[in-house]
Formats: structure tokens, C-alpha cells, sequence
């Protein structure tokens, strides 16, 4: 039997989990850093397109992708850590329990703490391998995107409105690429609210909404956010979207 603030504290999570996103474009009014990096990351396909040397941008995607590759690393290393405690016995549950800041609980309580620990470590774990993915395809894609129009007149136009067009395209792959990356190192904001659990509902509860709130007030107030926001506006008014 779960005590009743852990089964608050364990319902809080998951909806604050669940309903984040959804949550933050309500909040926020479409506004925030990831909503204004869509237009941000389109404009930088529409300037690769009138490019011919595209070797920084191949470079940029390389970084990403190392990048992801390096948080995919560490969740694996610390799903194993987390696993381990978790199958490791009584061991880990009595030395948890001999520390006077934990409070007593239950093995299956105990358990249940570290296995909401490793599904949140897991589930970013999974966003960074597919963001891994989708960026090999925008790799391919920057290999296979024609030449910049040459010259002028009608031939040109058109070479440049179908530029526009794998541009576009290219930005539908790239974005939904980096929005994984970003909901893995979400993750990360999560799994520590979960690993709160281990101080008692209470402490989770608290975890749980100082870790909305941290996300929320970094994509819509910050100074990177504002500084993004002055960027995409910018980037409109240079050449508005089709």
C-alpha cells in the first residue's frame, strides 16, 4: 500500500510529465524558445540553400550531433547506475534507510522510487537516439541539396523557388531532430524530480514544480529567450516565410 502523500506526490509528477508541453504553449501563447527556433532553424536552411560551400554548416550538424550523442552516453551510463541499485537486493534499500534523510519506507516503495527514476532517464535516453537519427538524415539531406542559382532570369527564378522549397523541407527534418534533443535534456530536469522522491512526497512535490516552473521561466523569460525572440524577428523580417 502506497501512503497517500506518495500516491499525490507520484500523480503530480506524472500529470506535471505528461502535460508540460502542451502546458507551456498554453502559457506561453506560442511564444518561448523553442517555438521561436523553428523559424530561427528555417532561415539557417534557406541560407545553406543559396550557399554553395556548405562545409560550416555540415560542421554545425557534425556538433549537434556529437553533442547528442554525448547525452545519450551519460543517460545509458546512469540508467545502469540507477538499474543497479535497483536490482542490487536489500543492500541499497538498507543503506538508504540508515540515512537520517531519507524516510523510512518500504522495499516496494523504494523500488518504486528508482524505477520512476529510470523510466524518466529512459525516456530521454530514447528522444536523444532518435534525435541521433534524425540528424544523420539531415546530414544526407546537406550532401543531396542542389547547387545555389546561378545568373538571372526566369531559369534562375525558378532554381531559386525550388531552392526555397528543399529548404523548407530540410527545416521539417532539422526541426522535429532538435525538439527530441530538447525533450531528452528535459529529461534530465525530471529524472532529478523523481530522484527527490527519495527525500519523501513532499520533497518530490516540491521537485516536481520548482522543475515546471525552471523550464517555464528559461523558455519564455529569460534573457536567452528574449535574445532568441529578437533573433526570429529579425530572421522574419530578412526574408518573411512562404
Amino acid at each position: 500500500m502506497i501512503p497517500l502523500p506518495d500516491q499525490i506526490a507520484l500523480a503530480l509528477f506524472a500529470l506535471a510529465w505528461i502535460f508540460y508541453a502542451p502546458a507551456l504553449k498554453l502559457a506561453a501563447g506560442g511564444r518561448g524558445i523553442n517555438a521561436d527556433m523553428v523559424a530561427i532553424r528555417t532561415g539557417w536552411m534557406r541560407a545553406m540553400a543559396g550557399r554553395e560551400n556548405r562545409f560550416l554548416d555540415a560542421n554545425l550538424l557534425g556538433h549537434l550531433l556529437n553533442s547528442a550523442s554525448f547525452f545519450a552516453s551519460t543517460s545509458m551510463l546512469m540508467i545502469a547506475a540507477v538499474v543497479g541499485a535497483l536490482f542490487s537486493g536489500d543492500a541499497a534499500w538498507r543503506s538508504v534507510s540508515s540515512l537520517e534523510l531519507m524516510p523510512h519506507s518500504t522495499r516496494f516503495l523504494f523500488d518504486l522510487k528508482l524505477a520512476l527514476v529510470t523510466v524518466a532517464l529512459t525516456r530521454g535516453l530514447l528522444d536523444f537516439i532518435w534525435a541521433i537519427r534524425q540528424m544523420n538524415y539531415c546530414l544526407a539531406i546537406v550532401g543531396a541539396m542542389p547547387g545555389p542559382p546561378a545568373g538571372a532570369g526566369p531559369d534562375a527564378e525558378r532554381a531559386a523557388a525550388e531552392a526555397d522549397k528543399y529548404a523548407l523541407a530540410a527545416s521539417e527534418v532539422l526541426g522535429p531532430a532538435l525538439s527530441n534533443f530538447n525533450s531528452g535534456v528535459r529529461g534530465y530536469y525530471f529524472a532529478l524530480a523523481a530522484a527527490a522522491w527519495l527525500f519523501g512526497a513532499w520533497a518530490c512535490m516540491a521537485a516536481t514544480a520548482g522543475a515546471v516552473a525552471l523550464l517555464m521561466v528559461r523558455q519564455v523569460m529569460s534573457p536567452a529567450a528574449k535574445g532568441v525572440r529578437r533573433i526570429r524577428d529579425l530572421v522574419r523580417e530578412q526574408r518573411p516565410p512562404a
